[in-house]
């Protein structure tokens, strides 16, 4: 049977598997199904629509569940909530909000929410993702796979965050970050994730191909579409990867230095539409 605390408070449809832990001062409210070797150590407020799967801890003030942050959205509006799978860390004071479209809030498996880290409806989290400390992820982010998000870091709705892709500490994006990249600054790529890339288990020759990617399209003079061509061009798998996310993005790809420039003198720069 779930071993729960004397002090806890389920309230409403509460489906627990049986070697579930619920700690002191939790309270569970809503429809909320919890997966085996879930621990949730105390103090935590989960309300459902929520779908927490297998072997994942959360620890005391973490808050998962309630609605999101906007005016237009119902706060007694339950569905579609929350989907999250396996082996996830949520430390102290995370907070992670309910959707309010027709697709659940998603989180993949394996991923690290440091303390006081903020995940904002409709989000998607994919795999192996790291947010440190007080990152703080605005509404429809999509985060794919091995991402990390630097301590006190904040990304922008709508935008997509890159497979490898990093985010250095008191960093902001407004724009999408490419696999493997690394935000450096305000709106700023400055360079690969080479660590990233290494502990993925990726060969010398993937490494020297990405590294190609980011200086055609951060340190040429080449135009947007101008190196979107010439990586169609090489009609390699991984050029491919980079076009895909270029062309399928929601708010664009973080500007190059130049095309910065070029807006600031009024020129028209195509790296900006």
């Amino acid at each position: 049977m779930p071993q729960i605390h004397s002090t806890a408070i389920l309230e409403g449809d509460i489906s627990l598997a049986d070697d579930v832990v619920i700690g002191p001062h939790c309270v569970l409210q809503g429809e909320i199904t919890i997966g085996t070797g879930t621990t949730i150590i105390g103090n935590a407020y989960l309300t459902g629509k929520l779908v927490l799967g297998e072997r994942n801890t959360v620890y005391p003030f973490a808050c998962i569940g309630f609605a999101s942050q906007d005016i237009n959205y119902p706060p007694d509006q339950y569905e579609p909530g929350i989907v999250i799978g396996d082996d996830n860390t949520f430390r102290e004071g995370v907070t992670v909000h309910r959707a309010t479209q027709d697709v659940p809030s998603t989180i993949g498996n394996s991923n690290f929410f440091m303390t006081t880290s903020h995940v904002g409806h409709d989000c998607q989290v994919g795999n192996h993702v790291t947010l440190v400390t007080d990152a703080a992820i605005g509404g429809h982010v999509h985060i794919q796979d091995k991402a990390l998000i630097g301590g006190a870091s904040s990304v922008h709705q709508f935008v997509t965050i890159g497979k490898g892709a990093m985010l250095a500490g008191n960093t902001i994006t407004t724009y999408d970050v490419l696999p493997y990249f690394l935000l450096t600054g305000y709106n700023i790529v400055g360079s690969v994730n080479i660590v990233g890339m290494r502990r993925s288990g990726m060969d010398s020759k993937e490494i020297t191909q990405r590294k190609d990617i980011f200086k055609l399209l951060y340190r040429s003079d080449h135009s947007h579409n101008a190196a979107i061509e010439l990586l169609k061009k090489q009609n390699d798998p991984i050029a491919l990867e980079y076009v895909e996310a270029i062309e399928s993005s929601r708010r664009g790809i973080v500007p190059p230095a130049h095309a910065k420039r070029n807006a600031r003198r009024g020129t028209s720069v195509e790296a900006q539409t």
